[in-house]
């Protein structure tokens, strides 16, 4: 074999070794990303349940019929009387 041809081989060689760390290496480092990419998808997926379990609460704290009864109660409000309500017209201008 020639000089030439050693020297040509030795590159080849030191090319697919070099080609070889640098494939086990990228996958070591797709798999750690891979691992953050579900940590934040199962952090996403927490925030989401909690996200629905907030709407939830403040659908239900604001709904009419528990303002009425809150009212009722802390604050002993009441419907007033049919002889007690009185309707104002407000005359409105028009430019």
């Amino acid at each position: 074999m020639s000089r030439s041809s050693q020297v040509g081989l030795a590159l080849l060689m030191i090319a697919v070794i070099f080609s070889a760390v640098s494939v086990a290496y990228v996958k070591y480092l797709t798999r750690g990303e891979f691992v953050r990419l579900q940590e934040a998808r199962a952090e996403r997926d927490a925030l989401d349940v909690e996200w629905g379990r907030l709407r939830l609460e403040e659908a239900s704290l604001t709904a009419h019929s528990r303002l009425e009864e809150r009212a009722r109660q802390a604050l002993g409000m009441h419907l007033p009387e049919a002889a007690d309500v009185r309707v104002l017209e407000v005359a409105t201008h028009d430019r």
